[in-house]
C-alpha cells in the first residue's frame, strides 16, 4: 500500500476535483460515510447509542459534520462541540454545517473542556475530527483542554484521518495527541497514521480510497509504501549449501564477540547456506566454540585485538566471488581497523553491507561509497545516520523519510534507517516504511542479526534491493515471534536468532496470522 504526505495527498484532493470530476463534497460525503460505517460496524449499530462529535473549523471539521449527520439520520443522539469558530467555517464544511442546521442538529461552540465534560462522560463514543493533518505547531489552549479530557476517559474515541495533535508528516505528538481506538484514515495512509510514536496513537487503522481511481492512489509518482517484499524464490530440493548463498562477515575485535558470532549465525538462521568470517586470529577459538557452523578466516590483529590494515590483500582476495560481503559489525573504532574498512568499501567488487563501526569509518570519506559499483547497502541508527549526514540525531529523528531519501540518492545505495519502524531508502527515491517489529528488539546486537538475515536473502536468491526489504520484514517479524514467546522486557538478539526460522517459515508458506497481516499490511482497506 503506498504512503501519501500531507503535501502529496492535497494534490490527490485536487487532481480528483479537477482531473477527474470528482465533486470535493462527494469526497467529504464519502470520509464520513466510511468513518460512519466503521462505527457502526465496531460497536455493533449506532440506534439509541450517544455520541459526541469534536469538530474543528477546517476540513477535519467537515468530515465530522458528516459523521454527525450520518449517526442522527440512523437513530443516534448526537451532540457536535466545534472548538473552533462558527465563522470561521468556510468551503464544503460550511455547506455540511449548514446542513447540520437546516436538519436541527445543534452545534454548539465550545472554549473550555468544562463545557462538554459532561457530554463526554455519558458518550457511548467520541469522533474525533477537530485538527486532521493541518497541525504545524503545538496543540494549545483549549484543544489541548479537549484532547487531555478525551484521553482521561475510558469511552471508545475513533479519530477521522489521524488523531488530533499528531503531525501528518513525521508521526511526532505536537504537545498533546488523541488516543484513539480506531482511525479512518482518507485516499491512503499518511505518514504521520505509521511512523513512530503517532503510529501507535490510532488504535486500528481503517484506510477508505474516498473513490479515488487506482491510478491515483497506487501511482508511481508516489514513492512512499509500506514494505511488504516480494516472496522468496524456491528453495531447490536438491541445492546444496553453496546453493543458498556464500557470504563473507567482517567483524569482531577484542572487545566485540557478540556482533561477528550474532551475524554469521544470523545467516545460516534465515535460511542461508555458508558463513564465511574473517575475524582476528585471538578471537577465533572462542567464536568457533559457540557458532560451530561458521567458517572462520583468522586474521592478523593489531595490538589492540582489531584486524590489521595488512590483511587487505588477503580480504580482498576472499570477498571475489562471495554473494554479499558484510563489513563492520563490532571492528571497534581503531584508526588503523577505520582505514581497512575504507580501504575495502572502495575495492570490494560485490554487493557490500556496512553496519556499524564500518559505517563509522566510512563517515571520514563518504567518497568510498560513492564511487562503488557494485550494490551497497548501509544500515545505521539514528545516530550513525546523524554522523553520516553531518546533522543532529534530532534533526534526523524529525524528519526521517527526507533524511533517508536525500542520503540514499546523495550515497548511491539503499539506506536502512533502523528503529521499531524501520526505513529502507533506495537511490532513486522510493522508501518503504517496515511495520513489523517491536520495542523489545531495542537490545545489544538486534542490528547484527538484521546484518545477517539481509545477507541470507541475497544468498536465498533476491537482488540485493528486494533481499534488504525482505531481511528487515522478517528481522521484525522474528522479533514479534520472540515477543509473543519472551515477551518485550529482557528480550535478546539470541532470542531473535532462535526465532528466525520461524519466521522466515511463516512468511514462506503465508501462515501469518490474520491480525500480524493486518498490521504489517499498514490498516484495513475499506
Amino acid at each position: 500500500m503506498k504512503i501519501a504526505s500531507i503535501s502529496e495527498m492535497r494534490d490527490m484532493d485536487r487532481r480528483a476535483v479537477e482531473a477527474y470530476g470528482i465533486p470535493e463534497l462527494l469526497l467529504m460525503e464519502n470520509a464520513g460515510h466510511a468513518a460512519y460505517f466503521v462505527l457502526a460496524q465496531a460497536l455493533g449499530g449506532v440506534e439509541r447509542r450517544r455520541f459526541t462529535v469534536l469538530c474543528g473549523s477546517g476540513n477535519n471539521g467537515g468530515d465530522g459534520f458528516v459523521v454527525a449527520r450520518k449517526l442522527a439520520s440512523n437513530g443516534a443522539s448526537v451532540t457536535v462541540a466545534l472548538a473552533g469558530k462558527r465563522a470561521k467555517v468556510a468551503g464544503i464544511s460550511k455547506t455540511n454545517l449548514d446542513i447540520l442546521d437546516r436538519c436541527g442538529i445543534p452545534v454548539r461552540e465550545v472554549r473550555s473542556a468544562a463545557e462538554i465534560r459532561s457530554d463526554l462522560a455519558h458518550s457511548d463514543a467520541v469522533i474525533d475530527a477537530l485538527l486532521g493533518t493541518g497541525i504545524r505547531s503545538e496543540v494549545r489552549g483549549h484543544y489541548r483542554e479537549i484532547i487531555e479530557a478525551v484521553n482521561a476517559l475510558s469511552m471508545p474515541v475513533m479519530s477521522l484521518d489521524i488523531p488530533s495533535g499528531i503531525h501528518g508528516d513525521t508521526g511526532c505528538i505536537m504537545g498533546c495527541a488523541v488516543r484513539a481506538d480506531w482511525t479512518v484514515t482518507f485516499g491512503l495512509p499518511k505518514l504521520g497514521n505509521l511512523l513512530l510514536p503517532g503510529g501507535t496513537y490510532g488504535g486500528r487503522l481503517f484506510v477508505s480510497t474516498i473513490s479515488f481511481p487506482p491510478e491515483m492512489t497506487e501511482a508511481p509518482a508516489l514513492k512512499t509504501a509500506v514494505n511488504l517484499p516480494p516472496a522468496l524464490p524456491a528453495r531447490d530440493p536438491a541445492g546444496h549449501k553453496g546453493s543458498f548463498g556464500d557470504v563473507l562477515f567482517i567483524a569482531g575485535a577484542a572487545a566485540y564477540f557478540g556482533a561477528p558470532y550474532l551475524c554469521s549465525m544470523a545467516m545460516l538462521k534465515a535460511g542461508g547456506g555458508y558463513a564465511r568470517l574473517a575475524a582476528p586470529a585471538p578471537m577465533v577459538p572462542f567464536l568457533a566454540a559457540k557458532g560451530t557452523e561458521v567458517v572462520y578466516a583468522p586474521q592478523e590483529a593489531t595490538a589492540e585485538g582489531t584486524i590489521a590494515e595488512s590483511n587487505r590483500e588477503g580480504l580482498l582476495t576472499l570477498a571475489e566471488n562471495r554473494d554479499m560481503v558484510v563489513l563492520g559489525p563490532g571492528l571497534s573504532l581503531n584508526a588503523e581497523t577505520r582505514r581497512l574498512v575504507r580501504e575495502l568499501a572502495a575495492s570490494v567488487s560485490v554487493p557490500l553491507l556496512l553496519d556499524g563501526d564500518g559505517i563509522t569509518a566510512a563517515c571520514e570519506d563518504l567518497d568510498c561509497i560513492r564511487s562503488r559499483t557494485a550494490p551497497t547497502v548501509l544500515t545505521p541508527h539514528p545516530g550513525e545516520m546523524a554522523r553520516l549526514t553531518g546533522r543532529s540525531t534530532a534533526e534526523v529523528q524529525g524528519d526521517r523519510v527526507g533524511i533517508v531519501r536525500v542520503t540514499a540518492a546523495d550515497l548511491g545505495a539503499v539506506v536502512v534507517l533502523k528503529g521499531a519502524r524501520s526505513l529502507i531508502g533506495f537511490a532513486d527515491g522510493q522508501i518503504f516504511v517496515n511495520l513489523t517489529g517491536n520495542d523489545g528488539m531495542a537490545t545489544a546486537g538486534s542490528g547484527d542479526v538484521l546484518c545477517g538475515a539481509i545477507a541470507a536473502m541475497v544468498g536465498l536468491g533476491m537482488t540485493p534491493e528486494s533481499a534488504v526489504c525482505k531481511g528487515v520484514f522478517l528481522h521484525g517479524l522474528a522479533g514479534d515471534l520472540a515477543a509473543d514467546d519472551v515477551g518485550r522486557d529482557g528480550m535478546s538478539a539470541e532470542d531473535l536468532l532462535r526465532h528466525l526460522p520461524a519466521a522466515l517459515s511463516m512468511d514462506r508458506e503465508g501462515l501469518l496470522p490474520e491480525s500480524l497481516r493486518e498490521r504489517y499490511a499498514g490498516g484495513v482497506r475499506i
